[in-house]
């Protein structure tokens, strides 16, 4: 359960949390992989490798945009599997990112949060180019975006999390962060000591063994009711 004052932001993770990562990375490779007549390299195969290169490219220094990582990742995953990468597949993967759709409830959930007086603020492992296209899909809600572009680093690392909170004038102790991630935000949320809400949406990403966040929900429209009836101190 969530204690402390009512905070006055809420912070999200954006992708897999309020936009549809996951169905908008397999369309991606669906498309690359059409690219590639022949192969036989399944679009899950492509995603897991891409995902191992993605995740060591951004915990590399010095700090590289996550446009680089993206394409850098998916040029090693393919290597990888054997299938040559062109730059038309790095600009289907990157360019498909900024038009991934918000999930339906979403939208209307977050205009309850404002209606109950929070600031929100998305904090992603992106850039801001790119990102840009998916707050444009969130109906206005969104007070503040923060990426790792911004500070430099990729979550889970403090870095980006302390850049946040300082940009927001707020400690860790003032917000309560709400992501799908366990292994990027449930593990920063662990080390930091921030609150967290985790939206499981039954993608079989599984919780950190030594760690409990403070609510789970399915939905990100559970939250608000959740927080409407929280009694803060």
């Amino acid at each position: 359960m969530l204690s402390g004052p009512k905070p006055e932001w809420l912070t999200f993770d954006c992708y897999g949390t309020l936009i549809q990562w996951d169905e908008g990375l397999l369309a991606a490779v669906d498309a690359i992989l059409a690219n590639h007549p022949g192969s036989n390299v399944e679009p899950q195969t492509l995603i897991r490798v891409y995902d191992k290169y993605e995740h060591a490219l951004e915990a590399e220094r010095p700090h590289r945009s996550f446009r680089s990582v993206a394409g850098e990742g998916l040029r090693l995953a393919m290597q990888e599997l054997k299938l040559a990468c062109s730059p038309n597949d790095v600009e289907v993967l990157t360019g498909t990112i900024s038009r991934m759709p918000p999930f339906p409830e979403v939208v209307s959930a977050l205009g309850l949060l404002k209606a109950q007086g929070f600031k929100l603020c998305i904090i992603s492992n992106t850039d801001d180019d790119i990102i840009a296209g998916n707050v444009a899909q969130l109906g206005g809600h969104i007070d503040r975006v923060i990426t790792a572009q911004q500070a430099g680093a990729y979550k889970p690392a403090r870095q980006i999390f302390d850049f946040a909170h300082n940009a927001l004038g707020v400690g860790r102790g003032d917000i309560v962060h709400i992501c799908a991630s366990p292994h990027l935000d449930l593990a920063a949320a662990r080390d930091l000591g921030f609150q967290c809400i985790w939206i499981d949406r039954g993608t079989g990403r599984k919780p950190l063994p030594d760690y409990a966040p403070d609510a789970v929900f399915p939905t990100l429209d559970r939250v608000p009711p959740f927080l409407a009836s929280t009694v803060w101190n």
